[in-house]
């Protein structure tokens, strides 16, 4: 969602009951996306959450202060419109999911990304039919077609507003077992984060703190709890 110039014209947003789910009204009109759609969503929580959202702007709204406006919008503008294009996408993560790629030295990282990740993975297998291969170092690696037909099941399985959620915990954690697994109850969301993060806790471990990486990787964790809290109000997931 692009950064909004528009002006606060109401006095006050309320959710309310419309066909087919729940409504943002500003003082009779309907709240609407960027690009100009009615801004429904599937649930009354995600509605009045949004509504809060918007009854707390000032005069020129701050789309940065409107996280879950950002995803039910671009759930209405983006996913309702290219499902194919983003559930392609997602599977690809699925094709070369970080879990699968382990490094080849030092031993002790090896040995802790084992001991980290390969539950995921299993859990994904069990639940998911998702078998998939791991390997050492970089090569590419092809994974079973039935891992990545049951990858892809999972991902078709989610509507409009559960396929944005995915789509933004995919794309922060590099994951799509680790997207999979925080919105159907594998781990909540910190534990999915630290998993996801492994490789970097390692490398401050060793080398120290950047502040500038860890100022990013903590609005990326806060935008990756964002989304959870998304699927979790829109009725996503399990």
């Amino acid at each position: 969602m692009t950064a909004w110039k528009a002006r606060r014209f109401w006095q006050g947003a309320s959710a309310i009951e419309v066909p087919g789910g729940y409504g943002i009204d500003l003082d009779g009109r309907p709240a609407r996306t960027p690009a100009k759609r009615i801004l429904n969503v599937p649930t009354l929580a995600l509605a009045e959450t949004v509504a809060a959202e918007w009854a707390a702007q000032n005069e020129v709204l701050d789309s940065g202060s409107m996280p879950f406006t950002r995803l039910a919008c671009m759930a209405i503008d983006k996913s309702s419109i290219a499902r194919p294009a983003i559930e392609d996408q997602l599977a690809q993560y699925g094709n070369s999911d970080l879990l699968c790629y382990r490094c080849a030295e030092p031993t002790e990282l090896f040995e802790r990304q084992a001991l980290a990740w390969d539950p995921a993975l299993a859990w994904a297998e069990s639940k998911l039919g998702a078998r998939l291969w791991v390997t050492r170092g970089i090569v590419p690696i092809e994974q079973p077609v039935d891992g990545a037909e049951a990858l892809r099941h999972a991902i078709e399985g989610f509507g409009t507003f559960g396929l944005t959620a995915l789509f933004e915990v995919v794309t922060l954690s590099g994951s799509l077992v680790l997207g999979l697994g925080v919105l159907k109850g594998f781990r909540g969301p910190d534990e999915i984060w630290r998993l996801a993060q492994l490789d970097e806790s390692w490398q401050q471990e060793k080398w120290g703190v950047d502040e500038e990486v860890s100022a990013m990787n903590e609005a990326s964790f806060k935008a990756f709890r964002t989304a959870c809290g998304f699927a979790s109000l829109s009725g996503a997931g399990n």
